[in-house]
């Protein structure tokens, strides 16, 4: 195994998984709340270079927009309601700037996993400016770990910031993950849950990379991936899994 891994074993999905609005500063005020420490979010731009939380290229399951979120200015963005989809108690909750979670996780000394999560043909700029924007604003360790289904917006980020870690996203374990978690300088795979078994997981830690899963929200899976000692579990159940 390389380094020593400082950060929390569980994670809050998209703050507080699907108990408040995903990706909002609500949910993970809640997460908070119920002891979480460590949270994994959403961040993409807008058309004019915000970073921002945001799961879907497109506006219409999260907020009351419509359209793809690329192609707003963060002035529109920010008008958004993102919480009414989810209960009328969150009505009027707005989407975060990656700046206010940032300050949220700071003042609370919450660790971070930041998924960068680019529109089509925005990868590059993507990891440049979310990887500049943490390394010039985040104070404190453990610094928030990057991670991407997307190569080229980790390879941007490490380019622009190297400093900040690294983990590779994966679906599955096919040919090449190894190469290219090398080639970008990653520290961890964050993989698929059922992705993990005694194999895969023998296999990252041979090549000194940690292991974490998504998203573990079923009782037998946790006990089989603590089990297998995966460094970190992303879970939506923040009301049931105690960190």
């Amino acid at each position: 195994m390389g380094a020593a891994w400082s950060y929390p074993r569980w994670i809050a999905h998209r703050g507080a998984g699907r108990l408040a609005p995903e990706n909002t500063l609500a949910a993970f005020a809640l997460g908070h709340a119920h002891g979480y420490r460590m949270f994994e979010c959403d961040v993409r731009l807008s058309a004019d270079g915000r970073a921002f939380l945001l799961h879907d290229d497109s506006l219409a399951r999260t907020t009351d927009g419509a359209g793809e979120a690329l192609a707003h200015n963060w002035t529109e963005l920010a008008r958004l309601d993102a919480g009414a989809w989810h209960s009328p108690r969150y009505a009027g909750e707005r989407l975060p700037t990656l700046d206010a979670i940032l300050g949220f996780c700071m003042r609370n000394g919450c660790a971070l996993n930041v998924e960068l999560k680019p529109a089509p043909g925005d990868a590059r700029r993507t990891g440049e400016m979310v990887a500049a924007e943490i390394a010039r604003r985040w104070v404190g360790t453990p610094p928030p770990l990057l991670s991407s289904f997307e190569p080229e917006a980790l390879a941007a980020a490490a380019a622009t910031a190297p400093l900040l870690s690294r983990g590779l996203l994966l679906e599955r374990f096919a040919d090449g993950w190894l190469e290219t978690a090398q080639r970008l300088g990653c520290i961890a795979i964050v993989a698929e849950q059922q992705a993990w078994t005694e194999e895969t997981a023998a296999a990252v830690s041979a090549a000194g990379l940690h292991r974490l899963a998504y998203t573990v929200n079923d009782d037998a899976e946790a006990a089989r991936l603590l089990a297998l000692r995966l460094d970190g579990l992303i879970t939506d159940r923040v009301d049931h899994f105690r960190p």
